[in-house]
């Protein structure tokens, strides 16, 4: 993540403050990608002054008025969706969102009526009944084990103030306006406005792990006129008014009277439920959202869904069968329609036709329904008889497949991160596929990139660069500072790399100017942050640990830095803190702390010395911190400064500029007048204190820059050329600086010496089309010799001079939503490389879905924060980082892992692996369905279109369920066209899934061109065979299923590339449960056709004809597949060979394997 978090706050006046922050809710309006910030649609919550109907009133300890009113939400919680009563009915409506489902349903229902009975009417319900199941109990398992988990969850114990004393009382039982003490490590039970801690200045430290994965300690405070009370001996009595229950976790606003004063609450005043009570014997709260209620809870919304590609495409497939269905339904129904007509005045006395009833006297009238409504019967009954066309085992078997190919990705030790010891996650199901088909990636840098663990490097104090070109920093010499407290020796828990000339005059303090500025810097460097520092104990009694524990890696890097060169903070309250300053123990006052927000780009401090002179320190980002500089003091070291940051930048390290100024008593009293009111405001307290802030942050004293490095993480830049040898084009957008961006992308192989680069950096609509204008002029002439379609001469011209498109955030702002997307596209599109620099996250999604509207190429956001969430859940795939800032990306994701190095194999080997075998399943199901339909239908031409079946109604309901399903399954989730190795070792093969070889309408076509012969051989071959002789239709039906079952399995066998016992298992497991299934149901005299099966099988016509159709069926396709691999093959059919004959003669010495070039897919 690439924004510098939100701080707490860290003061006694500061307590009133708090932090503010704004969530979109989508489809309130149309978002704006180019929105500059969340301010400039409207005023936040936490601006707007609470009115009574949006307020929610709260009577502390005093839960029956609180809930008279209303009856707020009980503290029980329930993630589950069913109940024994709902499940049902509900889980029958979500399936029934499948509208081959209710197609399905359809269909079993018209089989119920007299007319239109072609197959039993028990059996006809049985395969969509048996979907139902299947998908009924997984869904009932599901939901079982998140029942236990509630159960276990709502009977906890908490500590409730009941009757004046605090008693045990289960989690479900809690109220809004009771008192709850939570004790050290205890989790917190529901949200809760703090009271009281154990700390005398009202500061308890949470974690909120479980809430967001951030394990760094955050601070939330009592108010100093609540903390003083004890509840246990005289009662509290107030009125808290508070916002509605929202899922903002970061932005509370609301207001509390006690004692005839009103006093403001804010998001450092409550503590979240799922939080941890940490480095606090006890804290006390009054209970303001309870269960659902909660922030946690109202956040807790599953992983998004979306559809994969495949499945998308396969609809318009399934559209085709449907309209070939109702043709051989209309045909049918037609000739029905005819032969009636022709035969009308023999119908009474033709054998085995629809006979007059006698046994009950005279008829009138032949059970004849006319002309109309014979070819309305005839169509549905078609429809029933040849309803496998649209395959309903395809919709579970696909889930099956998803489901075991997720469990080996979970399972590869390739994704397993051993550094936080967490595996691949797999949180949507439903587009593994599509993982085979990226084209494009868009990465997030700090934390995705880089491994988000910030080192100091070097400082720049005073206009003198102290940089890592210094010898000692060379050799890598590490600092070993302590301080002595308590008799305890405290040294930091991570040592940094110092400059021995920088650290010999930080001794020097005040004994001279220079002394005295770096005496000054590192003091800010110590005091401006908001860092908990914990002691930690060791092995040795005598040596303690400090840890420093802060929401930003910079800050913790800083602080470490400062601690090196002997400015170690070791303690910290609301109101002070102590620093040991190479030896000498000081303590400073702090009297007021403005937080970091992205509009000022800056944090402060206030600092009160012992000698009554007050300072404030600042800290921020270059862009904002030099233009609040006064540069009329000290203009050369200003000079010296700029110049040392661009040269950090150029390094790819990360800058702050650090700044100070006195105040003088006037100026800190107006200040603290303005902070005062700003905090106790109820209308716009948010506005009110950055102007605040930015009054006093003004006319500062540079004292200098820092230079943080964070490194790359392992493996990227490799992995960064795989994907772009693969064709996948990677895009980084980052809210970094220009230079630490493009410094980034040198040393991952983004950019190279060769490559030539258009910067647009705009601060107006004109100046981006003009820029945009000549960079597309710039950009058609190195290509414009070589960009020649199909062309692979052309190809290898256009990749020797690569470009690379260069933006900022503030060009964006005028080019997104406007008609200057389309030529940022047309230019992007032509480009190699795309970097994109301060960028918004909004942005991110913006630039998602400008590349998603004009093409049909598939998308993949990979990233590790908060600010990616947006990005990631506008691409088709979504991955989180489960890094340094939390889960939230995480939680958005589709997809989890623990490096970027690992989305190499993801792609390239599971993402390849589940787009061949999904792609071939979906063409195999069709095929198989399709080829018994047209048996069946060949079938009604030689009966008088009367739509009797001669397979029986069992087999033709196990056809899809036991005969034919298991294979495709198994094969789905266990077969391998390639190896790991050659997938990793050619990034190229990729590039079928991108061209969509293994499922394409070609390929449909071709397929069911194939299946139309077999089943013309499979009907006609027997016909031929037996014609003129006496066997029974039941025995030739049985023959029929027999040799559609034999030859759908041997089809699927040729297609197989690596075989093993399992697979082997299911494919002649199946042919031999379908022989014996056949007997089974020839040997129950009930059933028509008894016996049929041991007598046709007795003769050695049978088995002939068995063998005869399996050789004419298969021997065509045998044929083409032949000429095919042999003089058309493709990449993979090529390296299959090439792995298959590796030790003999293709991958020998130092030969390669020549592979097609990857043409970029033209625009949708």
């Amino acid at each position: 993540m690439d924004q510098v978090e939100n701080f707490p706050n860290f003061s006694s006046s500061m307590n009133n403050s708090s932090r503010n922050s704004t969530f979109g809710h989508s489809g309130s309006k149309p978002v704006s990608y180019g929105s500059k910030g969340a301010d400039s649609g409207a005023l936040s919550m936490s601006q707007k002054e609470i009115s009574d109907e949006d307020a929610r009133l709260v009577y502390v300890d005093d839960p029956e008025r609180t809930n008279e009113r209303f009856e707020f939400s009980g503290n029980s919680i329930r993630t589950s969706k069913y109940s024994i009563i709902t499940f049902l009915p509900r889980n029958l409506f979500e399936q029934f969102h499948r509208v081959a489902y209710i197609y399905f349903l359809i269909i079993a229902i018209l089989n119920q009526l007299p007319q239109l009975a072609v197959f039993g009417r028990g059996v006809s319900i049985l395969p969509l009944a048996f979907v139902l199941f299947v998908t009924a109990v997984k869904d009932a398992f599901e939901d079982w084990r998140r029942h236990k988990s509630d159960k276990v969850e709502n009977n906890r114990i908490a500590s409730v103030m009941v009757d004046g004393q605090f008693q045990g009382k289960k989690w479900k039982d809690v109220k809004v306006g009771e008192i709850v003490k939570i004790a050290a490590n205890e989790t917190i039970p529901c949200d809760i406005v703090l009271l009281s801690t154990s700390d005398p200045t009202g500061v308890a430290y949470v974690q909120t792990t479980n809430l967001d994965g951030e394990s760094n300690l955050k601070t939330r405070y009592a108010k100093q006129e609540t903390q003083a009370k004890v509840p246990e001996k005289e009662r509290f009595i107030g009125l808290i008014k508070c916002e509605k229950p929202n899922r903002n976790i970061y932005g509370f606003q609301g207001n509390m009277e006690v004692d005839g004063k009103r006093l403001s609450l804010g998001s450092s005043n409550i503590v979240l439920r799922g939080c941890e009570l940490k480095n606090t014997n006890w804290a006390v709260g009054v209970v303001v959202y309870c269960g659902h209620e909660t922030k946690a809870m109202l956040n807790n919304s599953g992983a998004p869904s979306k559809r994969s590609q495949l499945e998308t495409h396969m609809n318009l497939e399934i559209i085709m069968l449907s309209v070939f269905l109702v043709a051989l339904c209309s045909v049918t129904s037609v000739c029905a329609a005819i032969w009636l007509k022709s035969h009308k005045n023999e119908l009474d006395l033709m054998p085995y036709y629809r006979k007059l009833d006698f046994s009950e006297g005279e008829m009138e009238s032949y059970q004849y329904y006319g002309w109309g409504l014979e070819i309305l019967f005839t169509f549905l009954k078609s429809v029933i008889v040849f309803q496998v066309m649209i395959p309903i085992s395809l919709y579970i078997s696909m889930e099956l497949v998803r489901v075991g190919q997720a469990y080996f990705m979970i399972r590869d030790s390739r994704m397993y991160d051993a550094a936080t010891n967490s595996r691949f996650q797999c949180r949507a199901l439903n587009i593994n596929e599509d993982l085979g088909q990226i084209k494009y990636v868009f990465s997030d840098k700090t934390g995705t990139l880089t491994e988000n663990k910030m080192e100091f490097q070097c400082a720049s104090i005073w206009g003198v660069d102290y940089s890592s070109t210094e010898a000692s920093l060379e050799h890598g010499h590490q600092a070993e500072c302590s301080a002595q407290v308590d008799g305890k020796v405290l040294k930091p828990k991570m040592k940094v790399k110092v400059n021995q000339k920088l650290l010999q005059l930080s001794k020097n303090s005040f004994r001279n100017v220079e002394g005295k500025q770096i005496y000054d810097f590192f003091l800010a460097l110590a005091a401006c942050n908001t860092i908990v520092p914990l002691v930690v104990d060791t092995s040795d009694p005598t040596v303690k640990l400090i840890d420093y524990q802060g929401e930003s890696p910079d800050e913790q890097a800083l602080a470490y830095a400062a601690a090196a060169y002997g400015f170690m903070l070791i303690e910290r309250t609301s109101g002070h803190i102590v620093i040991d300053i190479h030896g000498k123990r000081q303590r400073f006052n702090v009297l007021g702390l403005h937080e970091f927000d992205s509009d000022r780009k800056r944090m402060s401090v206030i600092l009160g010395y012992t000698d009554n002179s007050v300072k404030l320190f600042v800290k921020g980002a270059d862009t904002s911190m030099l233009s609040v500089i006064d540069k009329s003091l000290n203009a050369e070291i200003l000079r010296a400064t700029e110049t040392h940051l661009h040269s950090y930048s150029s390094l790819g390290l990360r800058t702050l500029v650090i700044g100070m100024r006195d105040l003088s008593v006037s100026e800190f009293d107006q200040w603290h007048f303005a902070f005062e009111a700003a905090s106790t405001a109820l209308l716009g307290r948010a506005a009110l204190l950055r102007k605040v802030a930015s009054n006093v942050e003004n006319n500062l004293c540079i004292l200098g820059a820092t230079a943080i490095e964070d490194k790359l993480q392992k493996g990227v830049p490799e992995s960064i050329e795989s994907l772009r040898t693969a064709g996948i084009k990677v895009w980084v957008l980052t809210g970094d600086k220009q230079e630490t961006a493009i410094s980034i992308g040198y040393s991952s192989k983004l950019l190279t010496n060769s490559t030539t680069q258009i910067i647009i950096n705009s601060n107006n609509r004109e100046s981006c089309r003009r820029h945009l204008q000549n960079a597309l002029v710039k950009s058609r002439q190195p290509l414009a010799a070589s960009a020649v379609p199909n062309n692979f001469e052309g190809f290898s011209d256009a990749i020797a001079t690569p470009i690379a498109l260069i933006i900022d955030g503030t060009s964006l702002v005028y080019i997104l939503d406007s008609e200057l997307e389309e030529e940022l596209f047309e230019l992007a599109s032509r480009c190699s490389v795309v970097l994109c620099c301060r960028v918004a996250p909004l942005q991110k999604a913006g630039i998602v879905a400008l590349v998603k509207k004009r093409t049909a190429d598939m998308t993949l956001a990979i990233g590790d924060g908060a600010n990616d969430v947006s990005m990631i859940q506008m691409a088709d795939v979504g991955v989180g980082i489960s890094g340094q800032e939390g889960r939230q990306a995480v939680m958005a994701s589709d997809f989890a892992m623990g490096q970027f190095r690992f989305l190499v194999p993801l792609l390239f080997i599971h993402g390849h692996w589940n787009y061949q075998r999904l792609g071939y399943m979906i063409i195999y199901n069709f095929y198989r369905n399709a080829i018994i339909v047209l048996v069946l239908f060949w079938y009604v031409l030689f009966t008088a279109y009367t739509v009797t079946t001669a397979i029986n109604e069992w087999s033709s309901m196990l056809y899809s369920i036991i005969y034919t399903a298991f294979p495709t399954i198994v094969v789905g989730i266990l077969d391998k066209d390639l190896s790991k190795r050659i997938l990793l070792k050619y990034p190229q093969l990729y590039g079928a899934g991108q061209r969509r070889e293994a499922y394409n309408k070609k390929l449909f076509w071709v397929t069911m061109a194939d299946t139309f012969w077999q089943s013309i051989v499979v009907f006609f071959v027997p016909l031929f065979a037996y014609w003129g002789s006496t066997v029974d239709i039941s025995s030739i039906g049985d023959l029929w299923t027999l040799s559609v079952v034999i030859l759908v399995n041997l089809h699927l066998a040729m297609d197989i590339i690596r075989w093993n016992w399992v697979i082997h298992a299911v494919i002649w497991g199946s042919i031999v449960a379908t022989v014996i299934c056949v007997m089974i149901i020839d040997a129950i005299p009930t059933f028509s056709g008894y016996w049929a099966i041991f007598n046709t099988a007795a003769t050695g016509l049978f088995w002939l004809c068995l063998l005869g159709i399996l050789i004419a069926a298969l021997l065509p396709r045998f044929a083409v597949k032949y000429i095919y691999q042999y003089y058309y093959p493709s990449d993979i059919q090529i390296s299959r060979e090439a792995e298959k004959f590796a030790n003999q003669r293709v991958i020998g010495g130092n030969r390669q394997i020549e592979m097609y070039p990857i043409p970029d897919g033209p625009p949708r």
